[in-house]
């Protein structure tokens, strides 16, 4: 009897040992689990190769497409239309008869161009200063843009500058035709306008939104630079990562010059060919 208790205690025994050791382990691979997540990971780095290459850095600008030249043709007196001789979209040359009235008038076009805005009907009786249709020159268009007081030094009269068409994704070339004298001030910054004339292209439409980029300046067979590949430390001095022999970081002062937006200059500290480590996650004034 007693060799039975003394069994079944030991069994017991037996049955706790178990269960705090397996308490211990599961208490342990959750420390080292929560350890693991803590502990700070090394960082991944990507790798860029330095090259040689040419960076320009555009002035930007926006406005809309117009024409050079338009004319809104009104009634100069009381009259009643007896023929109309051109359509919406007719291409009409100066001087051609366009309407005629039952007093035998003729309404001529002051300026060569494309009819918009004809919206008359035979027998119609038009009162005096009443708007007739319009005549828009679609070969010779342009652009006004409104460039800040800073910026007016880039500018010159004859420059030619990069036009974007943005919804055509087209870019056509342009000259700058004119500079206004006297600016217009918003918030205490005067802004000029410059008209740009376009080249002449069927496709663009009267309206139409473009970007004028014009060149800020231009650095050709330097080395250049992904601009995410690039560090900075604490008062803003740049550096990269070189790679070494075991293919570790090593920091790098560097002189950088103009950019893009994508790309940079390296003027001095680094040159053609070597191989720069950066992170994906790589920020303004990140250390190592």
């Amino acid at each position: 009897m007693r060799n039975r208790k003394n069994s079944k205690k030991k069994v017991k025994r037996k049955k706790i040992k178990v269960k705090w050791a397996i308490i211990l382990i599961i208490i342990l691979a959750a420390f080292f689990y929560i350890y693991n997540l803590s502990k700070p990971k090394a960082p991944s780095y990507e790798s860029v190769d330095a090259k040689t290459g040419d960076i320009t850095k555009y002035y930007s600008f926006s406005g809309n497409v117009e024409s050079k030249n338009y004319q809104t043709i009104k009634a100069e007196k009381i009259m009643q239309i007896s023929q109309i001789l051109v359509e919406n979209g007719d291409e009409v040359k100066k001087d051609d008869v366009l309407i005629k009235t039952s007093s035998n008038d003729e309404i001529k076009a002051p300026i060569d161009g494309k009819i918009t805005g004809l919206d008359l009907s035979i027998n119609d009786q038009i009162l005096t200063g009443s708007r007739l249709l319009d005549i828009y020159d679609y070969k010779n268009l342009r652009v006004n843009v409104k460039v800040n007081e800073y910026d007016l030094s880039s500018l010159d009269i004859g420059k030619e500058v990069k036009i974007n068409i943005n919804s055509l994704n087209k870019e056509l070339d342009g000259t700058i035709s004119s500079i206004s004298d006297i600016g217009t001030t918003i918030n205490d910054v005067s802004y000029f306008t410059a008209v740009i004339d376009l080249e002449n292209d069927n496709t663009i439409k009267i309206g139409m939104s473009c970007e004028i980029k014009l060149i800020n300046a231009q650095a050709k067979s330097v080395i250049i630079l992904p601009m995410a590949s690039i560090y900075f430390n604490d008062d803003n001095t740049p550096y990269v990562l070189l790679k070494d022999e075991k293919n570790k970081p090593i920091k790098t002062k560097i002189t950088t010059g103009i950019n893009d937006g994508i790309n940079i200059e390296i003027k001095s500290g680094i040159s053609n060919g070597q191989t720069i480590l950066y992170s994906k996650n790589n920020s303004a004034n990140q250390g190592i």
